[in-house]
């Protein structure tokens, strides 16, 4: 039985999106550029804000997408909890796996200083480890922000379960050598998913424990 939980944020701890699809649009619309519905943002989203403005509008240059990053992350860091809240049942399963000794932590593809943020004010009574987006570590899916967490933890790869919402998710599991478990609450439709090669699944908050303890 595993003892440490991985989580993604968005798409499987928090429902960002509409707070993320408000500071896109406000980073396209103040360039000029068409804005986009709140479906088009959930294919967006999962592997970073460069990735999101480059499917938004395929055709930017670099020094395009760098100004449209340097409005989002204005807007967003002013507006990032305005609609942001837990998926219904994420703190009753915090709660639960505390009480049934696991550890967690944290990792993903946003900006590390508004994961910092994001994760102290909804779970930090649960969680200490909270990794984001930053220059000195390789994001998603490659596996470093899931090593890094777990060397803050002090807890062996083998000990740990990482539990996401996307493709880039199950990549990353796969990269650090864990299991994956995949949410179906957050920004992927389960037959996409299961193409992607994703095999174990969470339907709702409350299945998680049962899962975990079969892993």
């Amino acid at each position: 039985m595993k003892h440490t939980v991985i989580f993604d944020l968005d798409g499987t701890l928090l429902d960002t999106l509409e707070d993320l699809k408000e500071a896109v649009n406000y980073a396209l619309r103040t360039r000029g550029y068409t804005e986009h519905t709140l479906e088009e943002m959930r294919r967006f989203f999962g592997n970073g804000i460069r990735y999101a403005f480059q499917q938004a509008e395929p055709t930017l240059s670099e020094e395009e997408t760098d100004a449209l990053i340097v409005l989002f992350k204005e807007y967003y860091g002013e507006h990032s909890m305005d609609r942001t809240l837990p998926y219904d049942g994420i703190l009753p399963l915090m709660q639960t796996l505390a009480e049934q000794g696991y550890g967690m932590a944290i990792v993903s593809n946003k900006v590390d200083e508004a994961v910092k943020a994001l994760a102290a004010h909804f779970f930090g009574k649960y969680v200490t480890v909270a990794i984001g987006n930053r220059a000195d570590i390789r994001r998603k899916p490659a596996p470093d922000t899931v090593y890094a967490a777990l060397h803050e933890l002090g807890v062996p790869k083998e000990d740990a379960v990482y539990i996401g919402d996307s493709e880039v998710d199950l990549a990353t599991a796969r990269a650090a050598g864990l299991p994956c478990i995949t949410v179906l609450w957050g920004f992927r439709e389960k037959s996409f998913l299961i193409e992607q090669g994703a095999d174990i699944f969470a339907e709702r908050p409350e299945e998680v424990p049962e899962i975990l303890s079969r892993l």
